[in-house]
């Protein structure tokens, strides 16, 4: 079928190149006659060029309806592109005349029989001009045609109907039982309706998936059809709307009247937040087309007529800016949030991902799903994904924790810079910033673990320090947040103790503290104000962020506020000078570690913190490798500009050599 379909669109495409050629090949047709002269000569003046000897060619063409002879030819002194043109009569007397001065004054003659004595030839010169000339009408008379028929097409809807080649179950879908179970009623009616019809339940119009970028949301959408197996309509919300004012409306009413004649089916509408927002908001007015689309919607979901058998399942991440009207009983009577999944929905996740992936022996799915919080199920396929290129990329025919690490860091900063050239001040520095981080996550008692340091650049920063909780909470407590600030202070607090001075490494730092210590006075009533909620996200449609925040509090609150805030980080930041200063010899131990090694992980820094030296290098592992082991290593393989290299540069030639040999 496609191999058809080639073909006729190959056809399709050479059309407008044959009529090319056509109109060229008729271009030069006429540039040729309109570029030859013609001389015309009366039957006494071209008997005096023969007997005077001037003729050097002749062609004779005989006319027998009209008894004449049409004879052309040159005379002497004609140019290439000159020729002249004589009428005689009909009569073989003539015709030996011209044979005998041919045969005296020796130029070329020819003779050619009468075009008009053969009929078929004639008709078919009379025919071709007219068949051209139809079939370029016919052609442009089907384009016009095809467009009338598209510009009729822009009430249609453009929702597809999925087919049975990618089924999507249950099995399929990871780490979402909760929300499986609340979509496996849709299920159970679309089997078996008759069993809820008995007891006089109504099953719900429409079930909005609510969530997270990536967390699963239209999966489970192509799960419960594939589940049900049903037809299962999808469709985005902006392919509702149009610039034209009432073509949206006019493809809900069309997707209805489909989803009717197959009834008992799905819709499934994904983003309907670009067809659903609030309507009468926003600071530059409505939007009719949009307005009037989303009305129809409505109509449709629960008004006079009747939908029976029809299910629709709309997902968005935006839930905040949903019309009132959309989201009350009748429309959307259940609303199903998909939440970012837990350590047990990560590892299940997991799983579904890696089972077409070969993974080493050292790579377990629980330790990955332990560090790996926050992460969506997209992310953890990406992550997956990219430890499968980087081991292709490093010739591996397993993927080893290696290959996950990087895939982590990635994931989480972007590519590592390792082109970027720094010095060595630049290096301590940012190795006493990202050591600062880790002494504070270390000692503090409800502080996250410390999973991995690196001095490493990724994205726009100079070094990390990745800190996962020792436990997931379903929320935080006012001692967790002072903590969380106080680590976030950590790494300009030892800029400060060991360089004497201050660096701009730590904006991001600082940023990021701000916005929990406000939301720990205004939101969260933490502070000596009180159990108060100055600030809250309004959410309102169409508004920038900076609107979005209604303030219950006059000035004199709000400097009160500048003061908490400002009380709360700087016993933040004494509390990290504190415990830095209590703890020198710790940081000096990371910082030198970090120099030498670049990258730290949770072993390695136990291992330290332990010891008070780094485990024993194995040359069976790059990667536990110092810089200076691996410069050496470098230099016996006779690597080239071996001394530039940074270690992950390094760890990539030598595994390179390694499974050359």
């Amino acid at each position: 079928m496609n191999n058809n379909f080639d073909k006729k669109m190959i056809k399709k495409g050479m059309l407008p190149y044959l009529f090319l050629v056509l109109i060229m090949l008729g271009v030069i047709y006429l540039a040729n006659i309109f570029n030859n002269t013609v001389n015309v000569l009366t039957y006494n003046e071209f008997i005096d060029s023969l007997e005077n000897e001037k003729v050097k060619e002749l062609k004779v063409i005989p006319r027998d309806r009209a008894k004449t002879y049409e004879i052309k030819g040159k005379l002497e002194g004609y140019k290439d592109n000159e020729t002249f043109f004589v009428r005689i009569p009909l009569s073989d007397s003539v015709m030996k005349k011209l044979i005998t001065y041919s045969e005296k004054n020796d130029f070329k003659f020819t003779t050619v029989s009468d075009p008009e004595s053969n009929s078929f030839l004639l008709l078919l010169f009379d025919l071709i001009p007219i068949v051209l000339v139809l079939g370029v009408g016919m052609f442009f008379l089907n384009k016009q045609m095809a467009s009338n028929k598209s510009s009729m097409d822009f009430g249609r809807s453009r929702a597809k109907l999925s087919t049975d080649k990618n089924k999507v179950t249950f099995k399929d879908v990871a780490g979402l039982t909760e929300e499986k179970e609340e979509v496996r009623e849709l299920i159970d009616f679309l089997k078996n309706p008759k069993k809820f019809q008995e007891l006089g339940a109504r099953i719900p119009k429409g079930v909005l998936l609510m969530g997270p970028p990536g967390t699963g949301k239209t999966l489970l959408a192509r799960a419960v059809a594939g589940e049900a197996n049903v037809p299962f309509y999808y469709i985005s919300g902006s392919d509702f709307v149009e610039l034209f004012v009432g073509i949206g409306a006019s493809r809900v009413r069309d997707m209805f009247q489909q989803a009717k004649r197959n009834a008992p089916c799905l819709i499934f509408i994904d983003e309907i937040d670009a067809v659903g927002r609030q309507r009468g908001t926003g600071l530059g007015g409505g939007h009719d087309e949009r307005e009037q689309t989303l009305n129809q919607l409505l109509t449709e979901m629960d008004g006079f007529g009747e939908n029976s058998g029809i299910i629709i399942i709309a997902a968005t991440n935006r839930p905040d800016v949903l019309d009132p009207a959309l989201l009350r009983p009748g429309r959307f009577d259940r609303q199903v949030t998909v939440s970012l999944p837990d350590i047990n929905g990560r590892k299940e996740i997991l799983k579904v991902h890696s089972k077409n992936k070969t993974l080493g022996n050292e790579v377990t799915l629980e330790n990955l799903a332990k560090r790996t919080p926050g992460f969506s199920g997209a992310d953890l396929e990406n992550l997956l994904n990219e430890a499968a290129l980087l081991a292709v990329r490093r010739n591996k025919k397993v993927i080893t924790m290696s290959e996950v690490d990087e895939a982590t860091d990635r994931v989480l900063m972007g590519p590592a810079k390792v082109s970027r050239k720094y010095s060595e001040k630049d290096r301590k520095l940012v190795a006493y910033h990202e050591a600062g981080h880790a002494v504070i996550g270390l000692k503090l008692a409800n502080a996250s673990d410390v999973q991995k340091v690196t001095i490493i650049p990724r994205g726009s920063a100079g070094g990390y320090n990745m800190m996962v909780p020792s436990e997931e909470k379903l929320c935080s407590t006012k001692t967790d947040l002072l903590e969380q600030v106080t680590g976030l202070l950590g790494g300009r607090v030892a800029e400060e103790i060991i360089f004497k001075e201050i660096t701009t490494g730590a904006e991001n730092d600082f940023s990021k503290a701000t916005k929990i210590v406000r939301a720990m006075v205004c939101e969260y009533g933490m502070s000596d104000l009180g159990p108060m909620q100055l600030e809250q996200q309004e959410g309102a449609a169409f508004l920038g962020r900076d609107y979005n925040k209604s303030r219950n509090f006059s000035e004199n609150v709000a400097q009160e506020i500048d003061t908490e805030m400002r009380k709360i980080i700087n016993d933040c930041y004494d509390n990290a000078k504190k415990i830095i200063k209590q703890n020198n010899d710790l940081l000096n131990l990371i910082a030198e570690a970090l120099l030498e090694y670049e990258t730290l992980t949770k072993e390695q820094i136990d291992y330290l913190v332990e010891n008070g030296h780094m485990p024993e290098e194995k040359n069976d592992n790059l990667d536990s490798m110092s810089l200076t082991s691996l410069r050496e290593l470098a230099k016996e393989k006779d690597i080239k500009n071996y001394s530039k290299l940074n270690k992950a540069q390094l760890v990539d030639e030598l595994e390179k050599l390694e499974n050359k040999e």
